[in-house]
């Protein structure tokens, strides 16, 4: 298939931008079946919000003791007493022998 140049407006900030030859035959072989939307500057700034909202974004931790091998360590949610809560190894360990 012989990909062309081709203009688009971005949804965003409506600038005219070029999605190009290259970028199509990228979008082909990755297996995308619609073209962008945003011009490469907004899809930046889009992927950056998101990184920071929360999909990338480091999570609360929690301290707590290992109820195995009594290491302090964190987990990233609030332990609420009534079931045993592990350190990485440990947590392994028990989910291996489950």
């Amino acid at each position: 298939m012989s990909f062309q140049d081709k203009s688009i407006q971005c949804s965003d900030c409506g600038a005219t931008f070029t999605h190009s030859a290259e970028d199509q035959e990228f979008y082909q072989s990755k297996g995308y079946t619609n073209e962008p939307k945003r011009c490469p500057e907004c899809r930046r700034v889009r992927k950056s919000e998101r990184n920071n909202s929360g999909y990338g974004a480091s999570r609360q931790m929690f301290p707590v003791t290992c109820a195995d091998c009594g290491k302090e360590t964190e987990v990233p949610f609030e332990p609420r007493g009534s079931k045993p809560v592990y350190c990485s190894d440990c947590f392994r360990k028990v989910r291996m022998n489950a």
